[in-house]
């Protein structure tokens, strides 16, 4: 299947933004100020790296009623300018004495109206991203009254558009044929690093515009963790390598790993890899809509406790503009699949001491079940040279 093209129309944010409107009239919200990347991507399609740079602060005002309005750092101006949004406000950032504050002061009162009420996200995930004192500030200057957004943008960005999961399945393409190709760079001898660089170099190589993630973990009959990053130690035979990998493309992440043996696996090896391919697939028959995220953790839970000993921890979670973001498959997370949901299924079992594998696959909720975004591994464990 070829990549879709790149980019949406603006028919695809205007759809948002009016999904997000009649929320807000609900909610009794004349605006929200959004201030993250991904909820400002959002809503404009303003796609840039430039985030890397912690001393300019950005930002994004959805009114109830008409267009966003972006109030953002004048080097960002012409990129604005090539998404939907006509309505650009600058200022030439970084300026300590005043870093858009009373701009954006002035642009909330005009478009909330004095004494509006502005939603700003405040649950889960979220973040400010401004400095506090320049919070202090907004508050003392804008006319508006700053209130919790109720979720808004964190509850329309669960359940994704088809143009959304398109995206999502491109992205698990290129990694799905990245690691195809981890035997012409992985075998006994080769450092950890030095996989951990060419498996990137895979990544860009398949069409990922960057690899903004890449964990992962080797060890003899397993491995202790699997978010250190790589040293130089050389795989050998009997160890198990695990490559976990989120690739962007187009804005949208996957993520997604597999496990390789170094040589002919141990029986322990090979039939923990089965279990966590079985526990995948009997969670993947779960994920339905009216499904809970922590029914399916408890499905999964099960599962791997018929098999072995589960791991602790999350055993999956949501994906999309943000390499984890909504859900978690957790025993107390109330949220109710819906279809377009995309997530995550990562379970995880214990072998001994400081000796785990996990397994994780893509999926996207339909209304008749659910459908692998990455392509679902055997349940043989991958080889490598040992």
């Amino acid at each position: 299947m070829s990549a879709p093209p790149r980019g949406f129309p603006a028919s695809e944010y205007r759809a948002r933004v009016a999904r997000a409107q009649s929320r807000m009239a609900d909610r009794g919200l004349a605006a929200l100020l959004l201030t993250t990347e991904a909820d400002l991507r959002y809503f404009s399609g303003f796609l840039t790296r430039f985030w890397e740079s912690p001393t300019r602060p950005w930002f994004l005002i959805v009114p109830r009623e008409g267009d966003p309005v972006a109030v953002i750092p004048a080097i960002g101006a012409a990129l604005m300018a090539r998404t939907w949004i006509t309505d650009i406000r600058t200022w030439p950032a970084p300026c300590p004495a005043d870093d858009g504050v009373s701009l954006l002061a002035e642009t909330l009162t005009e478009v909330a109206g004095h004494g509006g009420h502005v939603g700003l996200p405040m649950g889960l995930e979220s973040q400010l991203r401004m400095p506090l004192a320049d919070w202090r500030r907004l508050r003392a200057r804008a006319g508006v009254g700053f209130t919790d957004d109720g979720g808004i943008p964190r509850g329309l960005r669960m359940v994704k558009s088809e143009a959304e999961i398109d995206r999502i399945r491109a992205a698990c393409a290129v990694a799905d044929r990245a690691f195809a190709r981890v035997p012409e760079i992985a075998r006994a001898g080769v450092p950890l690093d030095e996989v951990f660089r060419w498996f990137q170099c895979l990544c860009l190589e398949e069409g990922a515009d960057w690899v903004p993630y890449l964990a992962g973990a080797s060890g003899p009959g397993g491995y202790a963790d699997v978010i250190s990053p790589a040293g130089p130690y050389p795989l050998r035979r009997g160890d198990v390598l695990m490559l976990d990998t989120g690739v962007m493309r187009d804005g949208y992440f996957c993520d997604f790993d597999r496990n390789f043996s170094v040589g002919t696996p141990s029986p322990q090896v090979q039939a923990a890899h089965g279990a966590l391919i079985d526990a995948t697939q009997e969670a993947a028959t779960a994920a339905r809509p009216g499904q809970t995220a922590a029914g399916l953790f408890q499905v999964l839970h099960d599962a791997l406790a018929r098999r072995g000993t589960p791991g602790s921890g999350r055993l999956g979670h949501g994906l999309g503009m943000q390499l984890t973001e909504g859900l978690s498959l957790i025993p107390d997370d109330p949220t109710v699949l819906e279809a377009g949901m995309v997530l995550t299924l990562e379970p995880g079992i214990e072998l001994g001491p400081e000796r785990v594998m996990v397994h994780e696959e893509n999926i996207v909720i339909r209304e008749e079940g659910c459908t692998f975004l990455s392509t679902p591994a055997a349940r043989d464990i991958l080889l490598l040279e040992g």
